[in-house]
């Protein structure tokens, strides 16, 4: 049975020329008009069971983070049939609901609790959460004297302990040096062998086909080819060394 299924799914956005005054926003909602209408998704379909894997790929606009933002519940579908079914943890923006003047430690306990960890469960994996992350005694120190790499990795250690059922990954398997990132595809393929499903949005497909067992290829929106990894990452990079224009939609 699927637990992520997409079926004839798409997705608008109103897209606005320059800027606008009050006055204009106020119109524009009573006439629900207002704007061009954007297309980022047209009737995408595919389906993940438990253990399964997906590789996204596609130009910058193609429609990748619009497609995880449908998955993680962070936006509708305008039509079509979407299922999502399991504890979900998104690995989107990494760091975006730290605070800087927390410390390290503070925000993990935070995070932890978004994430939906007890408070039982936050103590027994606040441990290995710092060690993973590498931290070490900054962790005892506020957020806003971390570089952007050293949150990135205690965001990532933080997500990767909650156990999710189904995982998103947004272009965030490149954080912090070769060693970290080297750990971190490990813990991702250790969490696929325990049934986890993978969803990963990535530029790097090496990583992705030894990730993910299908793939889909989105351009302007629409499925351009969706199937085994190793099939539609070939046909990808094919097109990217050619500059051809993609393969008409199924």
């Amino acid at each position: 049975m699927a637990r992520v299924e997409f079926q004839q799914v798409s997705k608008t956005f109103t897209r606005h020329a320059g800027r606008r005054l009050a006055g204009q926003f106020l119109q524009d909602w009573f006439s629900r008009s207002g704007g061009e209408r954007f297309h980022a998704l047209r009737e995408v379909s595919f389906a993940l069971e438990q253990g399964q894997s997906l590789g996204v790929v596609g130009a910058n606009g193609a429609g990748k983070s619009t497609l995880l933002s449908l998955v993680a519940g962070l936006t509708a579908p305008d039509a079509g049939e979407m299922t999502v079914s399991g504890r979900l943890v998104p690995l989107l923006e990494l760091g975006s609901g730290f605070h800087p003047d927390l410390t390290g430690a503070e925000n993990v306990r935070l995070n932890a609790a978004v994430l939906g960890f007890s408070r039982r469960r936050a103590a027994e994996l606040f441990q290995p959460i710092v060690e993973f992350s590498g931290i070490g005694a900054f962790i005892d120190e506020p957020l806003r004297t971390y570089s952007s790499g050293m949150i990135m990795r205690l965001a990532f250690s933080t997500s990767i302990h909650a156990d999710p059922e189904i995982l998103l990954i947004d272009e965030v398997l490149a954080v912090g040096d070769q060693n970290f990132r080297a750990k971190c595809m490990e813990r991702v393929l250790e969490l696929k062998r325990r049934g986890t499903i993978l969803m990963c949005v990535s530029h790097e497909l090496d990583a992705l086909e030894r990730l993910c067992e299908q793939a889909i290829w989105l351009d302007g929106g629409r499925a351009a080819r969706y199937g085994p990894a190793q099939e539609v990452l070939e046909a990808y990079r094919g097109h990217m060394f050619s500059n051809s224009q993609p393969p008409a939609a199924a």
